[in-house]
């Protein structure tokens, strides 16, 4: 897959394992985020997703334990701006993020082209309409 780097601290993804299903992304600058703060990062990276695939922004483990999350996730095929991977911090504890930090993660992933059609009605099922929580054992 093709990447641009525009910036001359920018790395490329990279998948640190063989088993990997995401590449770590990196950032270009150093911020400090308190709590509830977001920011979007700047990545110093364009990407160029084929056609029928979408980039999906997931969290790091890491940076989740910290109490860290991604938010705005997809990255369009046809979208060739720098990637920035809006981080907020959930923690009470000031995070600090610093230049060179792995930030997030991409997915690739293909896309299922559906079409839409307005019903009446829906097909029954065990489940019905129960949301959040309505699973649980």
């Amino acid at each position: 897959m093709k990447v641009q780097l525009l910036d001359p601290n920018a790395k490329p993804p990279v998948r640190k394992t063989e088993g990997a299903g995401g590449y770590d992304i990196y950032t270009t600058e150093s911020v400090q985020l308190w709590l509830a703060d977001m920011h979007p990062f700047k990545t110093g990276i364009a990407v160029e997703i084929p056609q029928g695939w979408v980039g999906l922004i997931k969290p790091r483990s890491g940076l989740a334990m910290a109490r860290a999350d991604t938010l705005a996730g997809v990255v369009d095929s046809d979208y060739r701006g720098e990637l920035k991977i809006l981080l907020i911090n959930h923690s009470e504890d000031m995070l600090r993020i610093e230049k060179g930090e792995r930030i997030a993660q991409l997915v690739i992933a293909p896309v299922v082209r559906a079409e839409f059609h307005p019903v009446d009605t829906l097909d029954e099922t065990t489940r019905g309409e129960g949301g959040f929580g309505s699973t649980a054992a």
